[in-house]
């Protein structure tokens, strides 16, 4: 999954930088820089700990302490560049705590590992914020690239990424699209419009939206297979052709 995800993303994006001739050439790799490759290097440390963390722990667990990334994104954004963040982001912050503190508080289904797994990705979630808002002159976009198509190699060698179905392999193409061909550069140029506290508490909307999601998707293909069954004994038998000729 961290294979084709990465790969596949990194093709998708690749794309998206062909038809947006605005988003700048390839030729802009030569001028990341220091920091540049560290943006990379974390990114995609962060895919690798999120897809993992979805692995060892509950969806539920790493949406609520990925809603800690607003006051990470906060401290960074302060200590780096003296941001302060605003009286009503910090109060909304607050509240979004609130509420991860009586998530992670009812649920004693996660697991320790995945729990760190899932405060990795939000430490790296809240870097990458900093630095787009800060630095917005970055390549983000090749850059973002380039760390897809890395986390796809390093995973690579330990899974068996050429044994999946042509079934797995469409559900990983529209995941790996999706979420860097749409949403990354989505993400790259609201994070370079608003001070990180705000894009971290937008993001922090993953909380209650990622559990939703797992139980509409669980509905629906119940009612898809109730419907399949019932259906399925509903359907009128053809009558034998010997009471059809009568």
């Amino acid at each position: 999954m961290l294979a084709w995800r990465g790969i596949l993303g990194a093709l998708g994006l690749a794309l998206v930088l062909a038809v947006m001739p605005r988003a700048g050439s390839w030729r802009a790799l030569r001028n990341l820089g220091p920091l540049g490759w560290f943006f990379v290097l974390q990114s995609s440390a962060g895919m690798i700990f999120f897809l993992t963390a979805l692995r060892a722990t509950t969806v539920a667990h790493v949406a609520v302490i990925y809603a800690t990334v607003p006051f990470m994104a906060a401290a960074l954004g302060w200590l780096a560049m003296r941001e302060r963040p605003g009286a009503g982001a910090v109060a909304s912050s607050l509240i979004a705590l609130a509420g991860v503190a009586v998530m992670v508080g009812l649920g004693h289904d996660g697991h320790v590992s995945g729990d760190l797994l899932a405060l990795g990705m939000t430490v790296t979630m809240a870097v990458a914020m900093v630095i787009a808002r800060h630095f917005p002159g970055l390549p983000f976009l090749q850059a973002s690239c380039m760390s897809a198509l890395l986390s796809g190699v390093i995973a690579a060698p330990f899974g068996a990424p050429l044994s999946v179905s042509g079934h797995d392999l469409s559900l990983l193409t529209l995941f790996g699209v999706t979420t860097f061909a749409v949403g990354l550069p989505l993400f790259t140029l609201g994070a370079r419009r608003l001070p990180p506290i705000e894009t971290a508490l937008i993001g922090s909307l993953e909380a209650p939206l990622a559990p939703l999601w797992v139980w509409l998707a669980s509905i629906v293909f119940a009612a898809v297979g109730i419907h399949l069954v019932l259906g399925y004994h509903g359907i009128p038998r053809p009558a034998p052709a010997e009471q059809r000729s009568r």
